[in-house]
């Protein structure tokens, strides 16, 4: 089936998901809950396929376990699933209604956005999150995944259709893997409401640049974390050392440390010991050099990077005016994070500091849709138009107008 016909599919199928009632919108996703750990061996076996590809290539670790399915992500994907399931109704909801003097009530009810087109690169548990996402918020979703996951995202979004086939079109969740399918998909404005890019810096900026559909952009996440000169350094280390070392290849791992030169010369040594422990490069400005003689020389371009990797930008400020500086200028409105105990110093970085999620004295690694209570996210938005940060179910939705009269006419 050609692209288009493809688009045309879902584009019906969603029509249908429309109506049906949200018991059995729940019911469907507690059955692909159930498939996933049916077929966990399965999956494991074609996810295997996709890594032995990706080693033979030379990926890199941190790109090697965002594309690994091992037996605890299954798992973590199933309750997600059934997570997604068990939240609030988000279709019909009234967000808001009032009745004007004349008897008129005006109401303003949730309903889908429509078809979605999901463009995403070597995380494979996008197609369960998204496709659940999607079907409880009453949208189609067409997934275009990287082709270093094509086994696994073939096999999960199999598995999708066949849990659900039983009380919708199964065809309001597709996949396509053929890398020369991707313009055309950004030209379907006919049949495609939004397109949602989550992968790389490369692809996100292609589709924002190409696509003559709406894009709700999930740009870098280039995430900072300031320790201030009163914050608590024992829990420093351990967020420090969480937000770093957890998962440095997903999108809220810190990527720059920013330290208050107050305590730099206490903290900085402790912290980077144990970051370089761990195996990871630290490149700082000098008076990180200086304290800590196994760290390289940061550059420019340095601040400016989303490593993704064990390699971790630091640098030492002399105040807290110049961390958010810093941010300003290198940040990219993804996660932010302040550790501190002056509730002043808070709420100035609060204040100045624009990001999707701001964290204080917590890890970057919080600004996650399953964390957050949204089941899962579909990414994490840095621009503000339609959603800013984790999007779940309720942030792929819209509202509209319904006018409830008796009789009323317009004079």
């Amino acid at each position: 089936m050609d692209v288009k016909s493809l688009a045309i599919t879902t584009e019906l199928a969603q029509k249908d998901l429309s109506l049906i009632s949200e018991e059995f919108r729940c019911k469907a996703l507690q059955k692909v809950s159930e498939k996933l750990i049916e077929n966990k061996e399965k999956i494991i076996e074609e996810n295997q396929k996709d890594i032995n590809k990706g080693k033979t290539e030379g990926y890199p670790e941190a790109f090697i376990d965002r594309l690994t399915l091992n037996e605890a992500r299954i798992k973590s994907m199933a309750e997600a699933v059934l997570s997604i399931a068990e939240s609030p109704r988000v279709l019909g909801e009234v967000v808001s209604e009032f009745k004007r003097d004349d008897g008129l009530v005006i109401q303003r009810e949730r309903i889908p956005i429509g078809v979605i087109a999901m463009i995403f690169e070597s995380r494979p548990n996008v197609v369960i999150d998204c496709g659940a996402l999607a079907f409880k918020s009453g949208n189609a979703i067409i997934l275009k995944g990287g082709k270093e996951a094509n086994h696994s995202n073939r096999i999960l979004t199999h598995l999708f259709q066949e849990a659900i086939k039983d009380y919708v079109n199964p065809d309001i969740i597709q996949l396509i893997d053929s890398r020369e399918d991707l313009q055309e998909i950004l030209s379907l404005k006919e049949n495609i409401d939004v397109v949602i890019p989550r992968g790389g810096e490369g692809l996100i900026q292609y589709v924002y640049e190409n696509s003559k559909i709406p894009v709700i952009a999930h740009f870098k996440g280039l995430c900072h974390i300031y320790v201030h000169k009163d914050a608590d350094l024992e829990k420093a280390i351990d967020i420090c050392m969480n937000a770093k070392t957890q998962r440095p290849g997903v999108c809220n791992a810190m990527e720059t440390l920013l330290v208050h030169e107050d305590i730099a010369e206490d903290f900085l040594p402790r912290i980077l010991a144990k970051l370089d422990s761990e195996g990871v490069e630290i490149r700082g400005c000098s008076l990180t050099k200086g304290l800590f003689s196994k760290s390289i020389s940061a550059n420019l371009g340095d601040y400016y990077t989303e490593y993704l990797d064990k390699v971790l930008s630091v640098k030492v400020l002399p105040n807290l005016e110049k961390a958010i500086s810093h941010i300003q200028e290198h940040g990219t409105n993804h996660t932010e994070a302040i550790l501190a105990k002056d509730p002043k110093a808070i709420d100035t970085f609060k204040k100045r500091v624009d990001a999707s999620c701001i964290v204080v004295n917590a890890s970057t690694r919080f600004n996650d849709g399953g964390e957050l209570g949204l089941g899962a996210e579909l990414g994490i938005a840095t621009t503000k138009l339609h959603s800013y940060g984790p999007m779940g179910a309720r942030e792929i939705t819209t509202t509209r107008f319904v006018v409830k009269g008796e009789g009323h006419i317009r004079i």
